[in-house]
């Protein structure tokens, strides 16, 4: 039997040789490497400076070409100069090697490349955002439409931004010219989808470019709520209503913070005879701070005035101005509440009547005529509810003339309701409060149906107290942080607020009601009226004998003529009847809640 041979591989010693040949090639190759990596760690500085000296080669003769021909002459002039400058200098050519060779290590060092671009997520978001406006920025028969399904979103979204946790901070968007962003409607549907795809929760600011046809949405940071009332830096007629952002406004006013000392933007109302809107409008729901808006503005106009307050409320909140110098009255019953604001009216046409013929005489209007007087009223329907119930006059009747000639007899009026009660408020109310402020939690369409116009921001859905938004006559809707003005009687105050509402009332021209009841039951009559008496001669009773329930104290009869005096007294409303506190201490204030 034949033997059969063994396979080739077996006795061939060709592939063996050719394994260890490629065994040594590949340590060959691997000391190769070893070696050119050694080679530049050695020479790494030689290779930085000639790159370095490389790309200053390139930059100068890039210069060169753009120099023109005729200034190539005095150029060459002059480094021919500089050569030979350093040529003669001790030293100088070796001072000229070092420079050249620190400029080349300087202009080859590695730069680490900087990240340019969105991200991932961020692009995917923007592809997001895009595909969501195509429907409402895309027309049919567009021969080149900026939004289109599986479109480029580079080239509308110019400038982009997110913050650290990748939620758009601020885009800059283009719109076709034939999208009609002069219409609110279409405005608002646009901005719509933006708040939905951006990120709800955050209030954004948009900036309509109508000219460039461009869009820019910018997140506004919370507006400082640790402002609480100060004596603001401010010209007489000036009222500070609140603090907006910065770019909103062209002012700043020192103002004491939780950090110190710092400059915030206010928004201030200006009134007087030559104000273009005279008198307030605020509105908000129950807890939005309209009522601590009042009594911001009525400490501030104490400063330079006289203050009237009708609180339609009858829960006392104003009880801390009652018996201060400059208060004319503060009433809280119907029948104060009427009394009061027909002395307002009459006190409005005897100015205006004063005024007149000292100008006509050729004579300075009297002092008590430029003295400016406000009219606060607070939820004044409430009070008209009850006069329709009890069969009186509307008190809002009585601010007719008041509205309407104040601006022209130094009156201004400042009224403060809630939404669902709007729609009771008389007509010269709503038509000569051209300043108007929206406060508390409201939607666009309530907040365009009281200023006049959309805001320019996304309303979130909740908002601290005091925070709302402000618009003067036909200016732009400005958003407004009212400053913490609570009522310092009130428990739940706290004792820092608390302090800064009692430093800003005026010195108190009454005594404590306690001194004059104290007084009264001793059966001496006290040396000055414990009670001041009713607008225009009308007396406590406020015309009523005795009906509604007001003790009297210590009565005098004034003469006809005779303005309300400072105010002494509070009518307070609790359980259907009035009841009236003299001097408005906070334990008969207590007492009498």
């Amino acid at each position: 039997m034949a033997r059969r041979p063994l396979p080739r591989i077996l006795t061939d010693s060709a592939p063996l040789a050719r394994m260890a040949n490629f065994a040594s090639l590949a340590r060959s190759r691997e000391f190769a490497r070893t070696a050119a990596d050694s080679a530049s760690d050695v020479f790494h500085p030689l290779i930085t400076i000639g790159r370095g000296l490389r790309r200053m080669a390139v930059a100068a003769r890039g210069r060169w070409d753009a120099t023109p021909k005729e200034s190539r002459g005095p150029l060459l002039f002059f480094i021919g100069a500089c050569v030979l400058v350093v040529a003669l200098v001790p030293y100088g050519p070796l001072l000229a090697l070092i420079a050249a060779m620190a400029a080349g290590a300087w202009a080859g060092r590695e730069r680490t490349p900087v990240a340019t671009g969105p991200s991932e997520a961020e692009t995917e978001r923007l592809r997001a955002l895009y595909e969501a406006l195509v429907p409402y920025l895309s027309a049919e028969g567009d021969p080149a439409p900026l939004y289109a399904h599986g479109g480029d979103w580079e080239r509308v979204f110019g400038e982009y931004a997110f913050d650290d946790s990748g939620r758009l901070e601020r885009l800059q968007l283009k719109y076709p010219a034939y999208f009609t962003d002069g219409e609110d409607r279409s405005r608002g549907r646009i901005e719509q989808v933006l708040y939905a795809k951006a990120g709800r929760g955050r209030e954004y600011h948009f900036a309509w470019d109508e000219l460039a046809n461009q869009l820019t949405v910018t997140v506004l940071a919370a507006l400082p709520a640790d402002i609480a009332t100060q004596r603001f830096v401010t010209s007489p007629g000036e009222t500070v209503l609140g603090f907006t952002d910065p770019d909103s406004v062209q002012r700043t006013l020192p103002v004491d913070g939780e950090d110190g000392t710092r400059d915030a933007p206010p928004v201030v109302w200006r009134t007087g005879p030559r104000s273009t809107e005279p008198h307030l409008l605020a509105l908000g729901q129950s807890g939005s701070g309209t009522t601590t808006l009042l009594r911001s503005i009525a400490l501030q106009a104490l400063v330079h005035g006289e203050v009237l307050v009708v609180d339609g409320t009858g829960t006392g909140e104003f009880g801390c101005l009652a018996g201060r110098r400059g208060v004319r009255g503060v009433e809280s019953g119907l029948a104060g509440a009427l009394a009061a604001l027909e002395w307002a009216s009459q006190e409005t046409e005897r100015r205006l009547v004063v005024a007149n013929r000292a100008r006509q005489s050729g004579r300075p209007a009297p002092d008590d005529t430029r003295r400016p007087l406000w009219i606060v009223v607070d939820r004044p329907t409430a009070l008209s509810h009850l006069a329709a119930a009890e069969g009186r006059d509307d008190p809002q009747r009585w601010l007719q003339v008041p509205l309407r000639h104040g601006r022209a007899a130094q009156v201004t009026v400042v009224v403060a309701d809630q939404f669902e009660s709007a729609d009771l408020l008389s007509d010269p109310v709503r038509a000569h409060t051209k300043a108007r402020v929206v406060l508390g939690t409201a939607t666009a369409e309530e907040v365009r149906a009281v200023l006049g116009a959309p805001p320019h921001t996304t309303p979130t859905a909740s908002v601290p107290p005091g925070r709302g938004y402000a618009r003067l006559g036909s200016g732009p809707v400005l958003r407004v942080q009212v400053p913490a003005t609570p009522d310092p009687f009130d428990d739940a105050t706290s004792e820092g607020h608390r302090e800064a509402v009692l430093a800003l009332l005026p010195e108190r021209t009454v005594p404590d009601d306690t001194e004059s009841l104290a007084t009264v039951e001793d059966g001496s009559a006290p040396s000055h009226p414990a009670r001041a008496d009713g607008p225009d001669g009308v007396d406590g009773t406020d015309g009523v004998d005795g009906t509604d329930g007001v003790d009297e104290v210590g009565e005098a009869e004034p003469s006809a003529a005779e303005p309300v005096g400072a105010a002494a007294r509070v009518s307070i409303v609790k359980g259907g009847e009035s009841r009236t506190v003299t001097g408005g201490s906070r334990e008969a204030l207590r007492a009498e809640r």
